[in-house]
């Protein structure tokens, strides 16, 4: 199954008279979409993590969001780099997969396979935390929100749809990664919510650097915790060929500019 999706932070959708006029049917079908997200927006704050205080002023870092991961010793840190200012862009970054560590204790991260089998729906952020036995206070959701989004885009997509019916392979194209690409590692996720299910990510943007263009990333583990003696850092066992596997593909330019040679694979 094939899934094309433009993940973002923020979205102006703009629609003048003329598209509204040749356009109709489809501009009448996304007024309805947008309306829709409109009246669940005061969701967007209903937040059940005890990290969201907004920290005091501190002189020391140029931002607050470098204060915040510097609460958790996360400054400049792996995973984290690319979260706040400091961090180097994605153009000058060697390995886009480098990067595998969470930086943080083992109770703080999904760093092993999970204790319980995926429940059916996973409805909400304290419904992820509470599967993967991870206290509220931990903040690897700024993180995984990438590949959270990609789990609920597809919930979604199974309500609406009888198409899926739980294949061995799905393929999704991932419009516009920026910062994501250097946290490549937080997709091994995927490998927990869609068990035995083969994964293929085409990611496609302007940002993937040209040195790394047709760059293919196999992830068959999970990010790593800070813990000498967790059994993440072990080989044995950790990389199965029988489970599910994410494979990630790099396209530097847009998509319309590369989706025939995507499709050619």
């Amino acid at each position: 199954m094939l899934l094309v999706f433009h993940i973002g932070l923020s979205y102006w959708h703009i629609l003048f008279k003329s598209f509204q006029i040749i356009h109709w049917r489809v501009h009448k079908e996304e007024c309805e979409r947008f309306a829709e997200q409109m009246r669940r927006v005061n969701l967007l704050s209903q937040f059940p993590f005890t990290f969201l205080e907004p920290p005091a002023l501190n002189h020391e870092f140029p931002s607050a969001r470098c204060f915040f991961l510097q609460m958790f010793k996360l400054h400049q840190k792996g995973l984290w780099k690319s979260e706040c200012i400091c961090g180097s862009d994605v153009a000058s970054a060697k390995d886009l997969s480098i990067a595998a560590e969470w930086n943080l204790q083992s109770s703080l991260c999904p760093c092993t396979e999970p204790e319980n089998p995926v429940p059916a729906v996973l409805a909400s952020w304290e419904d992820y935390y509470q599967w993967r036995s991870l206290p509220l206070h931990s903040p690897v959701a700024v993180l995984l929100h990438w590949p959270l989004t990609l789990y609920h885009c597809l919930q979604l997509y199974r309500l609406q749809t009888s198409k899926y019916d739980g294949q061995d392979t799905l393929c999704i194209h991932y419009l516009g990664p920026e910062k994501e690409l250097l946290q490549l590692a937080t997709f091994g996720e995927l490998r927990a919510l869609f068990p035995g299910v083969q994964i293929h990510i085409e990611l496609v943007g302007p940002e993937v650097p040209k040195s790394r263009d047709g760059e293919v990333v196999n992830i068959s583990r999970y990010a790593r915790c800070s813990d000498e003696s967790c059994c993440c850092k072990s080989s044995i066992g950790s990389e199965d060929s029988s489970c599910t596997a994410v494979r990630l593909k790099l396209w530097k330019g847009f998509y319309h500019e590369r989706c025939s040679d995507i499709m050619k694979k």
